[in-house]
């Protein structure tokens, strides 16, 4: 589906009223160029109406929700008709798109703003919107929750997180301009977060499940909040947490799995529209679910929203799911790191879910399994495309079942430090059978989950990833424990390392030769040592283990290999 770079008009008042507008709708954070003021007044010289001003966010000539509050007091007439925004997909009969907007992109009432003008900006398209909570409410979230554990009950009203999470919601509001109700609604769940925070310290104890509990609020206030603001511009739209519309998922508190059977034929039976039903935009809560047995509320793991939206675009057989984020797509490299990053305009599914996995930020690593799911089962082919709600006329990432590999050779390199590699040496006699099983077979009991492994006769090694479990790093203790279970076994001897980290090479595996031959002579060059080599059986990703002081080194010297 192709997305139209050009952005949509915003109608400058006439030219009677402008004199005592103007200083209030562009203020200097929206400011108005010098050209186009004296181009308003020479139009209002000669007599001509108003003109229009085109969205251009990077020099942020667009007027803010502050700026038009205080121009439609001065001038309510003017703005009665040309304030609000256009209901998109009015010709449409079903949703024929998802568009999913991650927390930068909902930040402050000036980004929600911006967000409701993309999604009015595509008349053709009847879109799902999918958001994150706004900004950084989560990580204060989860903030307030470890604070409350050593808080008196009677003071956690003061914590500090959780009056910012208030602030930002009141602000938003007032900036806004939501209606009573909604204010009502925002303040009433601000009142629950407050109360489920008191019970956290009177109980001293933080369950995994309450914890999934407290993160929902994020979601639930921000799509409150947009819903409400939409329809005070006049855009028909209804607000839904995931589990009304039926997204079910394992009781995985913290990191659930999406029962996609289920979810799939709940969420079409909600979101089909009956013959002369109300067009209203569906605005969904990102990384929510109800676990199937217990009912409770749980997450899909940090950056969820992406699965919330292709679990919607699957379930409604869509083409195309837009993520909506800060970056423009998928990047060669990680922009922080490398300066020089720039966006890969194509990707398959695989290759998608390999970047996910070793440490790409962009999408959620499970984003591409409801996609898997649809293309097995019925053989629909549903396409992601990553966009940059900031930049919009980029071009993005277009994400599908396939693409020409002909001429490709290395898509993207991904670093994921703070690793733990460990090294296992049968103390057997060699060929003996079932050791391998063994080995993973103490991984499983010990609630452990293997990353990059590689193997030969009589040795195993395999790195640790403790992000895909713990939210803290894993203790010496812990690894010691390990160590001691393959020792009581009686069948290895295993060694560790702190500090290691994994550079991934997305690539054209078909070529290994060619790209092994290039990085080994960088790498060598660099006096970086390799630690262990992985080629994944994806056929898309080579992995290199190297130790954290040179990680960094490596991603930047590789890039400039292959991409600069």
């Amino acid at each position: 589906m192709h997305c139209p770079s050009q952005t949509p008009t915003v109608r400058l008042p006439q030219a009677p009223q402008l004199p005592h507008v103007l200083p209030a709708l562009y203020k200097s954070q929206c400011r108005l160029s010098a050209s186009h003021v004296d181009h308003h007044r020479a139009r209002q010289a000669d007599g001509h109406g108003g003109c229009t001003l085109r969205h251009a966010h990077l020099e942020r000539r667009m007027p803010c929700p502050h700026a038009v509050a205080e121009a439609q007091q001065l001038a309510p007439d003017v703005f009665a008709e040309t304030s609000q925004l256009q209901q998109p997909g009015r010709e449409q009969q079903q949703i024929n798109v998802v568009m999913k907007f991650g927390g930068s992109s909902v930040a402050n009432a000036d980004r929600m703003w911006e967000v409701a003008q993309i999604i009015c900006s595509f008349p053709q398209l009847f879109p799902c919107i999918v958001l994150s909570a706004m900004g950084k409410t989560t990580n204060l979230l989860l903030q307030a929750g470890q604070e409350a554990l050593t808080t008196n009950p009677g003071s956690v009203a003061t914590l500090s997180p959780l009056r910012d999470i208030k602030e930002l919601h009141r602000q938003a509001a007032e900036d806004l301009r939501v209606n009573e109700e909604a204010k009502a609604e925002m303040e009433q769940l601000l009142s629950e977060l407050q109360q489920l925070l008191v019970g956290v310290s009177i109980m001293q104890d933080l369950t995994m499940r309450a914890k999934d509990s407290l993160v929902s609020f994020g979601e639930r206030l921000s799509t409150r909040l947009f819903a409400a603001f939409l329809r005070k511009e006049g855009v028909a739209a209804r607000q839904y947490d995931a589990w009304d519309l039926g997204m079910v998922s394992s009781d995985d508190f913290g990191n659930a799995d999406v029962r996609y059977e289920q979810s799939f034929a709940n969420i079409r039976a909600s979101l089909t529209r009956s013959i002369g039903g109300a067009p209203e935009i569906p605005i969904v809560t990102g990384f929510l679910a109800r676990g199937e047995s217990t009912g409770a509320i749980t997450t899909l793991g940090r950056g969820g929203s992406d699965l919330s939206a292709t679990v919607i675009g699957a379930a409604l057989n869509l083409a195309e799911v837009q993520v909506w984020k800060d970056v423009d797509g998928v990047l060669t490299s990680d922009p922080r790191l490398v300066k020089s990053a720039r966006p890969v305009p194509l990707l398959t599914y695989d290759e998608a879910t390999e970047l996910a996995f070793f440490g790409a930020t962009v999408l959620h690593p499970q984003a591409m399994q409801p996609a898997f799911q649809q293309q097995f089962h019925n053989g629909h082919r549903l396409a992601v495309r990553v966009k940059n709600s900031y930049n919009r006329a980029a071009a993005g990432t277009l994400i599908s079942e396939e693409r020409d590999m002909h001429d490709a050779l290395m898509t993207s390199i991904v670093l994921k430090p703070g690793i733990t590699l460990l090294d296992i040496v049968s103390t057997r006699m060699l060929g003996q059978v079932g050791f391998m099983a063994t080995v993973f077979d103490i991984f499983n009991s010990n609630g452990i989950s293997v990353d990059v492994v590689a193997t030969s006769e009589v040795s195993i090694s395999l790195t640790l990833d403790p992000s895909k479990m713990w939210s803290r790093d894993l203790v010496d203790a812990e690894l010691d424990a390990l160590v001691a279970a393959f020792k009581a076994k009686g069948i290895a001897r295993v060694n560790y390392k702190r500090a290691m980290s994994c550079v991934s090479l997305i690539c054209n595996v078909e070529k290994t030769s060619q790209i092994l031959e290039r990085v080994f002579k960088v790498l060598g060059r660099e006096g970086i040592n390799v630690k262990m080599m992985s080629q994944g059986a994806s056929k898309n990703n080579i992995s290199l283990i190297v130790s954290d002081d040179e990680g960094k080194n490596a991603v930047r010297s590789l890039h400039q290999e292959f991409f600069d």
